[in-house]
Parts: C-alpha cells; structure tokens; sequence
C-alpha cells in the first residue's frame, strides 16, 4: 500500500456543508476516511469519473479515499472503440490523479461481457482467435500502467444466479478456460498487481457465490494466478446478507483476498429519515464485515454522491444509494463508515438548516456555484449566508440571491420571492466567479 496523505484541512472534510445556526460548527468526522481506514490496514476506496475530478467533486475524492476505481475509463469499449485505435486519455487522467493523490487504482474490467466494443462483440473469431485478442488487450492495457495499479478486476461476472456459468463471447469462444487464460495473461503483463475475479450477488452464501468459492479453489489447486475475489455488493436498503462476513472468511480460508469492490446501497425514492438510518446501520454493516476479517482488502463504493450514481439511471424511481447527497453534503452512511472504521463523529443536529456549496462547473478563468439551504426539523422566513474565500476568487454575477463581495467576505441575501425556506425544503441561488491557481471549499455560515 503506498503512503497515504495526513493532515488535511477542516475545509476540505467539510466540502462545504456547514449550519446556518449562528455559533455552531459544522460536523465531520475527526480525520478523514482514508486515513482511518488506512489505519486499519484497509483501503477506502471509490469509484470515479475522470472529467469530474476537479472542484468539489475532486476535492472530496482526493480527500476521503486512499482508492480509486476508474468507473468506465479501463472497459474495453471505453480504450479500444475502434480496432487498433485506443483512447487512453480519462484512463491516464484517473492514475495520474491518483498518483498526485498518494492513492492506489483499482484497474476495472479486463474481461467481461458488458462494455465492449462492436467490432468485437459483433466479429466472428474461432477460438485462436478469440484467444488472442483477449492476450493481447491484456498484454495492452495491464501493461500499460505495469507497476502503477495496485489491482485488476481481470474477469467480471462470470456467473449466473444459479451458480452457473454465464453464456458469453468468453465462454462460448473459449469455455471455462478463458478465466484461467486471462488471469495467466495479467499477471504476465503485470507481476506485481493484485488479480481479482469480481461478480455481484455474491456478497452472502448462495449458489452464485459457491460457484465462485469452487472456481476460485480449483484455480488455486492448478496454480492459476489468483488473489482475490471481488463482492461488488450492490446492495438494496435493509438487506445486507446475514451470511457477508460467513462468505468473506470462507473466501479468505482459501488463500485469497477479498473486497467490497462497488458498494451502493439504493432505497425508493424519495429518502426520508428512517430510509437514511437503515441506510446508514447497512454501511455499518458491511464496513464491519469486513474490519471483522484481516484478509478483507477494504471496501470501495460505487460513486461517493449522488449525483455520479448510476443507479436512478439503471433501477428508475431508486436512487439515493451514496454517502454523500448530490450536493455533496455528507449523509448518515457517511457518518457509519467513519464509525465503523473507528472514527469519531460529531452528527449534524436535528432541527436545523443547513448550507452545501458546490462548483457546478469550472473552466480557465472561472466557474459556476451554488449554495442550497435546507431546512429539518426547522424553517426560515429570510436567510443571509456569507463565507470567506481563501484564493482570491471574485463573485462576478449571482441569481436567485443578492450577492455582495468586500475583499475575500462574500454575503448573499434571498431575494424577494425566495426568503422562506418551510421545514422539508430548500433554496437554491447561484453565481459565477472567477479563480485563479486554486479554488478551495469556502464555510457557508448564517449573518
């Protein structure tokens, strides 16, 4: 595991939640997720998307995880659409962030039978063939970035339900075998980096995941290169398997290391309090599953925020399944990682309005705002928040608020038709400002 970064700023944990109470301190947990994991030995990863890594969203990623798990940029139909042509540019950016970041990458997904391109999904090979282009992409791609990735997920999904094996380009072109062809083929490519098979509804004790314990058992006995078995664990609210911890020793008794590799926790919509608690105590769940076992890798979630979940897109009318809201405000899932990874926290209180600021987008020269003002368990008849920028940005134009701006001091006030704010509402204004160098997280708090 290589060192991980300490000493991070109050601004960046927040990541712009603060109370609009007057005298009160917004809540966060002591040290940042990363470093509590880090502690543990454990990683505390997420998935991201490259072109997003900037503002808020990029502060937070850097911040809170010692992982990232690029989460379309290494698919096959993401760097080879064209055969021949590659396109490694979100790829690159994801490692070189990380890099900057002190943070491993998890390479995802060498071998699978979603996301690939046309020319290959729609090619006919014989089974030299078919063979041949799998070596040579993971020949390619591991080889790649040979010693910069800590990890692969080499073979995804290989299962049905029922624990048998799934009829794909792979399987029907090469047979059981491919899964041994492609472990052998990365580790060729790479000595160094972690092979994982990784596959979702494995998480507990079933049919699927037997299928997997057995195969991974049999690779072993053959001396297939095999480190680990990935549970994606793409959860529903309220139905953490009973039997995860049970799953992830029996994996581990193996010889292997296992992690959590895409964890989300999806509820319908719209959250509410108790949906969010059950929410919370099922990350609390998992999290202490796999503290629980020492060959537990870490865990690694699915998108940190909302807004980057691909959940309401896949399972219409669910959603909400992060730990940090699409604002980037953090929910009580959050706060349960923190815990469970031995963290202290301070929960925001109850009956109060909050502010999250967040740079909607951002360019050379500038970048577009917001702040939402939320209420629970409280209301507001007008509202003025201010906040303090650190690195010379300018507030150049405002909507939806009366914005004024004396040196780094920013005050905003609602404008005539937008100063209530009921108990289980909100208020949204926005800006744009100029920056240059930095754009660091300002406070939002109540004059």
């Amino acid at each position: 595991m290589r060192s991980l970064r300490t000493g991070l700023s109050l601004v960046s944990l927040l990541s712009g939640l603060a109370l609009l109470v007057p005298a009160a301190t917004a809540s966060a947990v002591d040290v940042p997720l990363r470093d509590l994991a880090a502690a543990k030995g454990k990683v505390m990863g997420t998935a991201v998307t490259g072109s997003k890594l900037t503002g808020t969203y990029g502060d937070l990623a850097g911040a809170q995880f010692n992982s990232l798990t690029p989460g379309n940029a290494m698919k096959w139909g993401s760097v080879e659409p064209t055969r021949g042509s590659y396109n490694w540019a979100e790829a690159d950016q994801i490692v070189n962030f990380a890099e900057a970041h002190g943070q491993q990458v998890r390479g995802h997904t060498l071998v699978w039978h979603s996301q690939n391109p046309s020319w290959l999904t729609n090619g006919t090979w014989t089974a030299a063939q078919l063979g041949q282009l799998m070596n040579d992409h993971i020949a390619l791609e591991v080889g790649r970035y040979k010693g910069r990735l800590a990890a692969w997920d080499v073979v995804n999904e290989p299962f049905n339900e029922d624990g048998t094996y799934r009829q794909t380009l792979w399987y029907n072109g090469l047979g059981t075998g491919y899964i041994a062809q492609a472990l052998t083929a990365a580790r060729a490519a790479d000595p160094a980096a972690r092979l994982y098979i990784n596959d979702y509804n494995v998480e507990g004790v079933n049919a699927k995941s037997t299928a997997l314990y057995n195969l991974v058992k049999s690779l072993k006995e053959q001396g297939v290169p095999i480190d680990g078995v990935g549970l994606q664990a793409h959860l529903i609210v309220g139905q953490v398997p009973s039997t995860l911890q049970q799953n992830i020793q029996r994996f581990a008794d193996l010889g292997v290391d296992v992690a959590i590799t895409e964890l989300d926790i999806r509820m319908t919509l719209p959250s509410d309090s108790t949906k969010l608690a059950q929410q919370a105590a099922d990350y609390k769940a998992v999290m202490n599953a796999c503290v629980a076992v020492a060959r537990c890798a870490g865990v690694t979630v699915w998108g940190f925020t909302d807004s980057d979940s691909w959940i309401p897109s896949t399972f219409p009318g669910q959603g909400a399944a992060t730990p940090y809201d699409e604002n980037y405000a953090p929910k009580p899932a959050y706060y349960a990682i923190a815990e469970a990874l031995g963290g202290t926290t301070t929960p925001p209180p109850t009956g109060a309005c909050t502010a999250a600021y967040s740079v909607t987008s951002q360019w050379d020269t500038g970048f577009t705002g917001q702040v939402k003002i939320s209420c629970s368990g409280a209301a507001l008849s007008s509202w003025k928040a201010g906040w303090t920028y650190g690195a010379g940005q300018r507030i150049t134009q405002a909507w939806n608020a009366t914005c004024t701006q004396s040196g780094t001091a920013v005050s905003c006030s609602n404008a005539a038709y937008n100063g209530t704010v009921p108990d289980g509402g909100s208020v949204t204004f926005g800006f744009n400002a100029s920056w240059s160098g930095s754009n660091p997280v300002p406070a939002v708090t109540l004059e």
